[in-house]
C-alpha cells in the first residue's frame, strides 16, 4: 500500500512540477478603425514570425483578450487576425502589458484561421493530433498511439473517452464502417497507415441538424496517409504448456467510395476477441427498442479477475466478422456488418460470500467449476443518406444466440449441479428520416422489433426444499421459462429555425407487447401445480407522446442552451391467466429537461444540466409466482407496477489548451429518486434468497464528484493522466423482514504514465486504488481497499528490436492472501523485409496459479479464489501491412 501511495503522490508531483514555471500574461482589446469592439479575432504569440505558436486566444464579447505564455525569449511575436481586416503583427518584449490592438478593412478574403503546433492543429471544433509525433518504436496499431493522446481515454474494454465522456461516433476518412463496433479497427489499422487523428468536438453527425440541434459529444475520426490504403494485420502464433495456439488475419482497404475490414480469428492463449465485435453506440433511455438478450435464468459463476483475460480466460474460441461499406453516390452509404462467435470456456474458482443483516451474518463458501458454451450470430443491414438537406438512414439488425452453461457446485454438505440452455432470437428495424420542406425540417422515425426466448435450467439435487417438498432432500428442480416481446415506436415532427432559437415539435406513440410463462419441475417430470410457482403474464405498454425542444445560440456560439419538455400519457395493462388476476396503471407525465453549455474563454467552459423522468417496471419485475433465477435464488414481484421518479442534476468545468496539450474536466451530479416499491431479501442460513417486492414509498439518493486531467510533455515525450471519482448513495432495504437503510460510499483514483525516456528505453506505468465501504445507517460493517499497478519497461539494444519486462500487482484488504503478483518477459525482433515481428513472450513467470479477490456489494461481499492459466511460452509472428 505504501509504494502504491508512492507512486501516486509521484504523478502528482510531476504534474505540478511541470505546470508551476512563471508565465508572462498579455492582455488587451482588438478594436476596429471606429474604436468598436471586435470579438473572436484571434491572437497568436510566438519567438518570431516563422517560429511555431506558443500561445494563442481569442478576444471575447468586449473584444478583449488574455493570453498566457511560457518561454524564455526576451521578446514576443504577436499577431491578431479578424475576418476581413489586415492582420496585425508587432514584435513586444517578454513582460506583463496591456494592448490595445486597432484592425484596418481589408478588400481581400481571409483564408479561415488555422492555429498549428508541430503536433497538433485546431480548426474551430476540430483538434488534429500528428500521430507520427506520439507514436513509439513499440506501437504497432493505432490503439497504441490513442491512449497517449492527451484528453483521450481508453479503458479496459477498449471503449474510448473523450474528457471523461464516451466518444459519440468512430470515423475513418469520415465514413462510419463499424456502427460502434471500433475496437476492431482500433486493435488492428496499422499506426504506420495512419497520418491524423482527428478529435471532433461537439460533433453533430445528421449534417441536415448540424445547425439547429446542439450536441455535446465529441467524435473521432482517422486520418489515412493515402487515398487508397491496404491495412490490416496477420499474427500466427504457438506455445505451451499446454500446447497453444493464435490465429489472426485481419485484412482492410480504404478507398473514397469503399471501405472494408474482414477477420477471421481464433485462439486457446485466453484472449477474449469477443471484445472485438462489442458495440458501443450511444444509445438514449427511451429512444430505440434494443434486441439484447435478457438473462431470466443463470449459473453461479465465479467472479472473473479484473485484469487481462489472457491470465486467467481458459477458452477456446472462433471468431469471423465481416464489415463493408459501399458509397453508391455523394452522402450515401450502404454498410453489411455481420459476425460470428464461437467459444468454449472453462471456469474454476472459490467463493465466500457473507451477508450482513441488522441482526445476523450469514457465510456461503461454494467451489465452483463451470463450463461455458457460446455461439453467438449478429448483423446490421444499413442503407445511410446523410446530405446536407436531407438525411435518411434505415437499418436492419439480428441477434442469435444458442449458449449453454454446465456447472458444479461443492459445499461442503452437498455437490450441486447446474445446467442452462439460453437460446435467443431478436431483430428490429430502424428508420429515420429528416426532409426539408419549404424553410422547415421533416422528421419521422420508425422502431420496430420483435425478440424471443426459451430458457431451461435444471439443478440437481432440489433447492428450497421446505418450500417444494416439506423439507424433505429431493432429486432435482428445473425452471423452465418462454419469453416474447414486440414493439413499435413511430415519431413524427418538424424542426424550425427562427433567428437565434430553434424549435423542434414532436408527436410520436409507441406499444410494447411482452408474454412470459414460466413452469417448475421436480424429479421424474413432476409438475409443480401450485398457482405460487406458475406464471402466464401478459404485459401491454403503451404512449401517446408530445415533445417540443427549444434551442438557443447566440452569434458567436459561446452559449448553447436547450430545453425539452415532452410530454406523455402512458397505459400500462398486466394481467395473469394463472392468478387471475389484472393491474391497470395511467398515468400522465411530464419529463422537463434543461441543459446549458458555456465558453468561458478560449479554453474554459462550464456546463449544467437538470431533468425530471418517470420510470415504471419492466416485466422483469412484474411476475407474480416464484422464478427460480439461480440454484439458491428464488424471485417474485407480487405488488404492484412499480413507480420511479428521478431528478438528476448535473454540472461540469472544463479546460483544454491543446497548444499546451493539457485537458482537466470536473464534474459534479446529484440524484434523487422516489419509489413505490420497496425490495425484501430473505436470506436463508445456507445463502438461499427470497427476493419480493411490497408496497412501501422510499427513497435513493446519491451524489458523485470526478475530476480528471491530461497532460503531454513535449521534451521528455511522456503523457501523464491522473482521474479520480467519488460517489455516496442511500437506501432503503427489508432484509430478513427488517429495515435498514444502507449507505455506501466509493473513491477511485487512476493514473499511468506512457513514456519515452531516451532512445533505448520506454517506460509504462498505469494504477488504480479503489475504496467501497457500505453500512447500515451510521454504521459501516465492511471496507474493502483494492490496489492494481502495471509497469512496463522495453529496452531497445538496436532499433529493430527490444527486451520487456513487465510486472504487475493486485491487492485487497480483506483477503488474509490478497496479494497478487506477475512478472513476464518478452523479446521481438523485427524484420525490414518482409515487414512482420517475431515475438517471444514468457507470461506467468511466477506460475501464480489462483487470483485471489474481494468486492462487496450494499448488503454483502464476496472474496473469490479464480484459478488461473499457468506459466506459458509463446512464439508469434505478427504481419502488420
Amino acid at each position: 500500500m505504501k509504494r502504491s501511495a508512492k507512486a501516486l503522490f509521484l504523478i502528482l508531483l510531476i504534474c505540478v512540477a511541470f505546470t508551476g514555471y512563471s508565465q508572462t500574461e498579455i492582455t488587451g482589446q482588438v478594436l476596429d478603425n471606429n474604436s468598436k469592439k471586435l470579438s473572436g479575432a484571434t491572437v497568436m504569440i510566438s519567438k518570431d514570425s516563422v517560429s511555431s505558436i506558443l500561445a494563442y486566444g481569442i478576444s471575447d464579447g468586449e473584444g478583449k483578450f488574455q493570453v498566457s505564455v511560457k518561454t524564455e525569449s526576451e521578446s514576443l511575436f504577436l499577431k491578431v487576425s479578424y475576418i476581413g481586416f489586415r492582420a496585425f503583427e508587432k514584435t513586444i518584449q517578454n513582460k506583463k502589458q496591456a494592448l490595445k490592438v486597432k484592425l484596418s478593412p481589408s478588400s481581400e478574403a481571409l483564408k479561415e484561421v488555422i492555429v498549428k503546433s508541430e503536433i497538433l492543429q485546431q480548426r474551430g471544433d476540430t483538434l488534429s493530433f500528428s500521430v507520427a509525433a506520439f507514436k513509439g518504436k513499440n506501437d504497432r496499431v493505432i490503439a497504441d498511439v490513442l491512449k497517449k493522446l492527451p484528453g483521450i481515454d481508453i479503458r479496459p474494454n477498449g471503449q474510448i473517452f473523450y474528457k471523461d465522456e464516451p466518444i459519440q461516433k468512430y470515423y475513418i476518412e469520415g465514413l462510419d464502417l463499424l456502427e460502434g463496433r471500433y475496437n476492431l479497427a482500433n486493435n488492428n489499422l496499422s499506426a504506420n497507415a495512419v497520418s491524423k487523428v482527428e478529435i471532433l468536438e461537439n460533433h453533430q453527425p445528421v449534417k441536415v441538424l448540424d445547425s439547429l440541434e446542439f450536441s455535446e459529444r465529441a467524435s473521432i475520426n482517422i486520418k489515412l496517409k493515402k487515398e487508397v490504403t491496404v491495412s490490416g494485420t496477420a499474427t500466427a502464433g504457438i506455445g505451451a504448456a499446454p500446447l497453444l495456439w493464435q490465429t489472426k488475419i485481419t485484412p482492410m482497404i480504404f478507398t473514397k467510395k469503399q471501405q472494408a475490414i474482414l477477420t477471421y480469428q481464433s485462439n486457446n492463449t485466453g484472449s477474449d476477441i469477443s471484445g472485438e465485435i462489442r458495440n458501443f453506440s450511444i444509445r438514449f433511455v427511451g429512444a430505440e427498442f434494443d434486441i439484447d438478450k435478457t438473462d431470466w435464468l443463470s449459473i453461479q459463476n465465479v467472479s472473473e479477475p479484473p485484469f487481462s483475460s489472457q491470465r486467467w480466460l481458459d477458452n477456446n474460441v472462433h471468431l469471423g466478422s465481416a464489415n463493408i461499406l459501399q458509397r453508391i453516390k455523394k452522402d450515401r452509404d450502404l454498410k453489411l456488418n455481420i459476425s460470428y462467435l464461437n467459444d468454449y470456456q472453462q471456469q474454476d474458482g472459490r467463493t465466500q460470500t457473507r451477508y450482513f443483516t441488522p441482526t445476523d451474518t450469514i457465510d456461503v463458501i461454494e467451489n465452483t467449476s463451470n463450463d461455458i458454451f457460446i455461439s453467438k450470430l449478429e448483423g446490421q443491414l444499413t442503407f445511410e443518406n446523410n446530405a446536407d438537406k436531407n438525411y435518411l438512414k434505415n437499418q436492419l439488425e439480428f441477434n442469435g444466440s444458442w449458449n449453454a452453461n454446465r456447472g458444479l457446485i461443492d459445499r461442503s454438505n452437498a455437490q450441486i449441479k447446474q445446467q442452462l440452455d439460453n437460446p435467443f432470437f431478436g431483430i428490429k428495424n430502424d428508420l429515420r428520416l429528416l426532409r426539408t420542406v419549404g424553410k422547415q425540417l421533416i422528421t419521422f422515425t420508425s422502431n420496430t422489433g420483435f425478440t424471443e426466448t426459451n430458457q431451461d435450467l435444471l439443478v440437481q439435487p432440489g433447492q428450497f426444499e421446505t418450500i417444494f417438498n416439506d423439507g424433505d432432500s429431493y432429486g432435482e428442480i428445473q425452471q423452465l421459462v418462454s419469453a416474447r416481446k414486440w414493439y413499435t415506436n413511430n415519431l413524427a415532427g418538424f424542426t424550425k429555425a427562427l433567428g437565434k432559437f430553434t424549435i423542434s415539435p414532436k408527436f410520436g406513440f409507441s406499444i410494447q407487447n411482452q408474454q412470459l410463462e414460466t413452469d417448475i419441475f421436480l424429479e421424474d417430470g413432476v409438475e409443480v401445480l401450485d398457482t405460487d410457482f406458475k406464471n402466464r403474464t401478459k404485459f401491454l405498454q403503451s404512449s401517446i407522446y408530445f415533445k417540443n425542444y427549444f434551442r438557443f445560440k447566440n452569434k458567436d456560439e459561446t452559449w448553447n442552451l436547450s430545453l425539452s419538455t415532452p410530454l406523455a400519457f402512458k397505459s400500462f395493462d398486466l394481467e395473469d391467466d394463472n392468478f387471475k388476476e389484472k393491474r391497470n396503471l395511467d398515468r400522465l407525465v411530464f419529463e422537463p429537461r434543461f441543459s446549458v453549455d458555456k465558453k468561458l474563454s478560449t479554453f474554459w467552459e462550464v456546463d449544467a444540466s437538470a431533468g425530471l423522468r418517470y420510470d415504471f417496471g419492466e416485466i422483469q419485475q412484474l411476475y407474480y409466482g416464484f422464478l427460480l433465477n439461480g440454484y439458491r435464488n428464488l424471485n417474485r414481484y407480487d405488488a404492484p407496477i412499480s413507480e420511479k421518479t428521478r431528478q438528476d442534476y448535473s454540472a461540469g468545468l472544463a479546460y483544454r489548451n491543446p497548444l499546451k496539450q493539457l485537458f482537466l474536466n470536473a464534474s459534479y451530479s446529484y440524484n434523487y429518486t422516489e419509489n413505490n416499491l420497496l425490495y425484501s431479501s430473505t436470506i436463508g442460513e445456507n445463502g438461499a434468497t427470497i427476493l419480493e417486492a411490497i408496497e412501501k414509498e422510499n427513497t435513493f439518493d446519491a451524489h458523485s464528484f470526478s475530476a480528471g486531467g491530461s497532460k503531454y510533455f513535449r521534451k521528455i515525450k511522456t503523457t501523464v493522466k491522473l482521474n479520480a471519482s467519488y460517489n455516496l448513495s442511500t437506501r432503503q432495504q427489508l432484509l430478513n423482514n427488517t429495515l435498514a437503510e444502507v449507505n455506501t460510499k466509493s473513491f477511485v483514483l487512476r493514473g499511468s504514465v506512457d513514456a519515452e525516456v531516451s532512445s533505448w528505453l520506454i517506460a509504462n506505468y498505469s494504477g488504480n486504488f479503489s475504496t467501497f465501504t457500505s453500512g447500515f445507517g451510521g454504521n459501516d460493517f465492511q471496507q474493502i481497499e483494492t490496489h492494481q499497478h502495471t509497469a512496463d519497461l522495453y529496452f531497445y539494444p538496436k532499433d529493430n528490436q527490444y527486451l520487456s519486462i513487465s510486472g504487475e500487482y493486485y491487492g485487497n484488504s480483506l483477503s488474509e492472501n490478497g496479494d497478487n503478483y506477475f512478472l513476464n518477459l518478452g523479446y521481438q525482433f523485427t524484420f525490414e523485409k518482409p515487414k512482420m515481428d517475431l515475438n517471444i513472450s514468457w507470461r506467468n513467470i511466477l506460475n501464480t496459479d489462483q487470483f485471489i479477490n474481494a468486492s462487496n456489494n450494499q448488503y454483502y461481499y464476496v472474496q473469490s479464489s479464480y484459478r488461473l492459466r499457468p506459466s506459458q511460452v509463446m512464439a508469434t509472428l505478427k504481419f502488420t501491412l
